[in-house]
């Protein structure tokens, strides 16, 4: 019975979690992820069964299989760990957070060795039975990332990191911008992030609530902070591409987005926010309850926490990184990136558990998007 509250309380998570804490437009296309997800599952599922009978006989997993955000690790880093331990990895992707909650409460660990998703649903996740404890002494490299952002630790390895900030042309945004209220003003066109838990913490911080409110009525003046928003919205996602091509001259984005953006155009950035606090959202693997791989899904956990291999991971994927060995050997480039050279690092706000004022959120989310 527990169980299936749970369940229930993270199905409305589902809802919102369109672009929840999380890496949810890195240069995806949905289309593509779909298309994937299918062909990778297929394959997972056809290999499945040798693999497991070799664990079942006591030999060492020969396959790994692993559902997460597409384009949001390098292929050279799969590859590579393929080849160190004589193994294949099965990539499947995920179009939205909701997707990765669906596959955690199904009995995700009939498919999954590994799962990727976010900061905000750990608690319920742990609750619910739905991960597995993991043996950090089978993860020693795991002890690379800063104590700061483990997210129920023992449960998870966190991954990579977004603040959720907003950036601006300066050659052609009419305005300065040093607060979310700013957003308000005319002649701004913005790209922006999209889902409920991303959009309704910043119009509840510029009414000077708490990011994670539970009042409905808190809730209520947000929405309608957000029809004024809506004004000034010309996209939703693909930040970097709208930036560049003068489809946008302000972005609410990632920082890895902004990052891409700025190498292309040097004209943008970062806001210069005075006294809100933006978003930090921590992408993070866990092992499904009833894992099937767990050794070499422990080995790919190792392999990704270590400094070198994670340091050039981030050349391509250049997003915040929990990882302060793999920070400290980056390249020059990485850690002088402007994406990331803003003074207000320290004042951020990570996304809580709502509980039953998830629906809350989602009435009014579905009313922002219809328009009403």
């Amino acid at each position: 019975m527990k169980k299936r509250l749970l369940a229930t309380v993270l199905a409305g998570a589902m809802v919102l979690s369109m672009a929840a804490c999380g890496n949810s437009n890195a240069n995806k296309t949905e289309s593509a992820a779909a298309s994937e997800t299918a062909n990778a599952s297929t394959e997972a599922g056809a290999e499945s069964g040798e693999t497991q009978a070799a664990a079942q006989d006591g030999n060492a997993s020969s396959e790994l299989n692993i559902y997460m955000w597409q384009q949001y690790i390098s292929d050279d880093l799969i590859k590579n760990f393929e080849t160190e331990n004589n193994c294949k990895v099965n990539l499947s992707y995920m179009s939205d957070n909701a997707d990765a909650i669906n596959k955690l409460t199904a009995g995700g660990g009939d498919e999954y060795d590994l799962i990727m998703t976010c900061d905000a649903y750990m608690k319920s996740l742990i609750a619910g039975g739905y991960v597995e404890e993991l043996n950090l002494d089978n993860i020693p490299n795991s002890s690379n990332i800063n104590d700061t952002y483990w997210v129920s630790k023992g449960y998870c390895v966190p991954y990579l990191m977004n603040y959720i900030y907003v950036v601006y042309d300066s050659e052609t945004c009419p305005v300065e911008i040093h607060s979310y209220n700013d957003l308000l003003q005319s002649g701004l066109k913005i790209s922006t992030i999209d889902g409920a838990r991303n959009l309704f913490p910043i119009a509840l911080v510029a009414l000077g609530y708490d990011p994670n409110s539970t009042n409905e009525s808190e809730i209520a003046e947000a929405y309608e902070w957000l029809q004024k928003f809506n004004e000034n919205v010309v996209a939703y996602g693909n930040a970097e591409q709208n930036l560049t091509n003068g489809t946008a001259n302000v972005a609410v984005t990632y920082d890895g987005n902004a990052s891409w953006a700025m190498k292309e155009k040097n004209t943008i950035k970062v806001a210069d926010f005075t006294s809100d606090p933006i978003q930090l959202g921590i992408d993070l693997f866990v092992m499904p309850k009833g894992a099937k791989h767990v050794d070499l899904a422990e080995k790919f956990l190792n392999y990704i926490c270590t400094a070198e291999v994670m340091a050039k991971n981030l050349e391509e994927f250049p997003y915040s990184c929990p990882n302060d060995a793999a920070v400290a050997a980056a390249s020059d480039d990485y850690k002088n990136d402007p994406a990331r050279d803003f003074s207000y690092k320290e004042n951020v706000f990570f996304q809580e558990d709502v509980g039953d004022a998830l629906t809350i959120y989602n009435d009014y989310y579905q009313k922002l998007k219809v328009g009403e």
